[in-house]
């Protein structure tokens, strides 16, 4: 004896209203994710936008490159203050196939990054098909570039030990173009937002240091030493006792290099013993 049609018409009813009851559960998060937002913004005098389609096409590694992303969601913009000087920001939430896998936090460094460099979180799935060489570990994290020793002269022990203070739900940061940037788990509220920015902005002071540098007009920027005033030539040498004695300088302590452990060898690769 069959099932009675009356039965499927209740399974088909039940389905039905509990499929309408998620979608509208996750309406209310994203509508109640996007006025938590908006008020964050408008409490730091920031910028908000629902979406912007055009801002993740700026970059293309890391989790843009992983989730990819139709369109930035819920896009605060502004600027904030790190070590170096103030900075400008962009915190948005990456919007794919209709979800939002992951919120992404922006700080713009005043240089263009020669070596785009990812730091990923080794509980990750993070390969992908334009996946960059895999230099080894680093910290908590895993590194990835498509210029290994041009990296190995970037990732020093401040940048390894600076990565490291990111957490657990920052699955990973790179750098790309002129920014730092990192993603993060959806549901990251605004105070967990406010401690990525401020990790992000020490990061950025270690590859992007303001010190003792200048900028020419071609964006270049480089170091320039205070010259003592040189004396008008009146013609004749004045009387100038002869200097004091002093001490040599000492140098400046030097970058903490971080070494990139090597692959380990295959048992093919091994020479016979």
């Amino acid at each position: 004896m069959g099932i009675p049609a009356w039965i499927w018409f209740v399974i088909a009813a039940v389905a039905l209203v509990a499929g309408l009851g998620l979608l509208a559960a996750d309406r209310a998060k994203e509508g109640s994710r996007n006025r938590e937002r908006m008020r964050w913004a408008q409490l730091r005098g920031w910028q908000f936008v629902e979406e912007d389609e055009r801002l993740p096409k700026q970059w293309s590694r890391g989790a843009i490159g992983y989730f990819g992303a139709d369109a930035a969601v819920n896009v605060v913009a502004g600027s904030t203050f790190t070590s170096d000087g103030r900075r400008p920001v962009f915190i948005f939430d990456i919007e794919s196939e209709g979800q939002i896998p992951a919120v992404v936090v922006a700080v713009r460094c005043n240089k263009v990054h020669r070596i785009p460099i990812e730091m990923w979180l080794s509980s990750v799935p993070f390969q992908r098909a334009d996946m960059p060489e895999m230099l080894g570990p680093i910290g908590q994290r895993y590194a990835f570039a498509d210029d290994s020793e041009g990296a190995r002269q970037v990732i020093t022990q401040d940048l390894v030990d600076a990565a490291d203070q990111l957490g657990g739900d920052v699955g990973v940061a790179w750098l790309e173009n002129e920014w730092v940037l990192a993603s993060v788990v959806p549901n990251a509220g605004p105070s967990r937002l406010e401690r990525l920015l401020r990790d992000l902005g020490e990061i950025a002071d270690i590859v992007d240091p303001f010190d003792e540098e200048a900028y020419d007009g071609s964006g270049g920027r480089h170091w320039q030493p205070d010259l003592p005033e040189q004396p008008a030539d009146t013609g004749r040498q004045p009387d100038v006792p002869a200097p004091p004695q002093t001490p040599a300088p000492v140098p400046p302590a030097p970058t903490r290099q971080f070494q990139i452990p090597p692959e380990p060898r295959s048992a093919e690769e091994r020479p016979d013993s």
